[in-house]
C-alpha cells in the first residue's frame, strides 16, 4: 500500500508539473522572450531551486488536513490522491487551467468525510497569517486569486504611465525582465506545489511507521521537486496556449507584469504554508493585464471557462476521493 500511495503521489507531482508548465513559460513563449526549450530549462531549474530552499511549511499544512483513524491513513490518503489525479488528468486533456490546491484539498476532505465523517477532517481556519486545516487553506486559495486581478491591473496601468513617453528600444530590457519574472515565478511554483507531494509522502511515511513524527526528509524534498520539474518539462501545451494566447494576447510588458505580480502572491503563500494554485492566481493576472490594457479585448468567454473550473474544482475532487475510497477499500 506504501509503494501504491508513493507512486500515484509522484504521479500527481507529475501531472501538476504538466498542468502548470503553462504558468512559467507562457508568457515568455509568446511574447517571444525566450524560446519554449529555453523557457522550460529555465522554469525546470527554478522548480528544483524553489522546491529546496523555500522550506516545507506548505508540506505540513497539507498534512495536517486529515484526522481520521492511524489504521486508516494510508486507504484515504489513496483514494485522495487518486481521486485529485483523475480530475488534473481530465482538465489537463481539456486544456483547461486546473487548481492543483483545490483538487487536493476537496480530495483529502472528501475521501475523509467517507472514512469517518466530518470528524475525520482537520477543518482549522488562521493562525494569524499561517492556515491551519481545510478551512485556513481554503481562505488563502480564494484571497490569492482574488487579489491577483487588481494586483495585476494595478501594475500595468503604473507600467503603463511609466513608460508612456518610451520609445521601442526598450523592449529588449522588458524581455530581459520578463526573464527574471519566469525565473521568479518558477521558483515561487517550485516552493509551494512540489511541496503538496511532500505532504502526502511524509504523511505516508507517518503512517506506516518510517518516520517517528511529521518532518520531511531531503530525498522527500527532491522527489517532490523531480516529479514537479519532469512533468514541467514535458509541456502541458495546451494550457500554455490558452494562458498566452487565449484570455488575452500577451505582450511583453504584460508578461512581465502577470508574472511578478503572480510570483509575488505565491511565494508568500509558500512562506506562511498556504498550499495555493499556482494556475488561480496567473490566469487572473492575466485577466488583470488584459482588462487593465484594453478590456473589450479580454475574451471573457475563456475567463467564465476557467472560472467554472476553479468553481467546480472542489466539489468534483471531493466527490472522487469518496468514490475512490470505496475502490481503494475493495483492493
Amino acid at each position: 500500500m506504501l509503494a501504491a500511495v508513493v507512486i500515484l503521489s509522484i504521479g500527481f507531482g507529475l501531472a501538476n508539473g504538466l498542468h502548470d508548465a503553462g504558468n512559467a513559460v507562457a508568457a515568455p513563449v509568446v511574447t517571444k522572450a525566450l524560446r519554449p526549450g529555453q523557457a522550460i530549462g529555465l522554469a525546470a531549474a527554478f522548480h528544483v531551486i524553489g522546491a529546496l530552499v523555500v522550506g516545507t511549511a506548505v508540506a505540513t499544512t497539507v498534512a495536517g488536513i486529515i484526522a481520521v483513524p492511524h489504521a486508516d491513513t494510508m486507504v484515504v490518503l489513496g483514494a485522495a490522491v487518486l481521486g485529485a489525479l483523475i480530475w488534473n488528468l481530465f482538465t489537463l486533456g481539456l486544456g483547461l487551467p486546473c487548481s492543483s490546491g483545490h483538487c487536493l484539498v476537496g480530495a483529502l476532505t472528501g475521501a475523509a468525510l467517507a472514512d469517518h465523517g466530518a470528524a475525520a477532517v482537520h477543518w482549522g481556519g488562521l493562525h494569524g497569517l499561517r492556515p491551519v486545516g481545510v478551512v485556513g487553506s481554503l481562505v488563502w486559495l480564494g484571497l490569492s486569486s482574488a487579489v491577483a486581478m487588481p494586483l495585476a491591473f494595478m501594475g500595468i496601468r503604473a507600467a503603463r504611465h511609466g513608460l508612456r513617453e518610451a520609445s521601442r528600444s526598450l523592449l529588449g530590457p522588458i524581455r530581459r525582465g520578463e526573464v527574471l519574472t519566469t525565473a521568479s515565478l518558477a521558483l515561487a511554483h517550485g516552493s509551494n506545489d512540489a511541496q503538496k507531494t511532500m505532504g502526502l509522502l511524509a504523511l505516508a511515511l507517518v503512517a506506516t511507521g518510517h518516520l517517528g513524527h511529521l518532518s520531511v526528509p531531503f530525498w522527500v524534498q527532491l522527489t517532490g521537486a523531480g516529479a514537479l520539474t519532469i512533468g514541467t518539462s514535458l509541456g502541458g501545451w495546451r494550457v500554455v496556449r490558452t494562458l498566452g494566447r487565449g484570455i488575452f494576447p500577451l505582450r511583453s510588458l504584460d508578461g512581465l507584469v502577470s508574472q511578478g505580480s503572480a510570483s509575488l502572491i505565491v511565494l508568500a503563500g509558500s512562506l506562511v504554508g498556504a498550499p495555493l494554485s499556482t494556475t488561480d492566481v496567473v490566469a487572473p493576472a492575466v485577466v488583470g493585464v488584459g482588462a487593465g490594457e484594453r478590456w473589450r479585448h479580454v475574451r471573457w468567454r475563456v475567463v467564465r471557462q476557467i472560472g467554472v473550473a476553479w468553481l467546480v474544482t472542489l466539489p468534483v475532487s471531493a466527490g472522487l476521493g469518496a468514490c475512490a475510497l470505496v475502490l481503494w477499500r475493495a483492493l
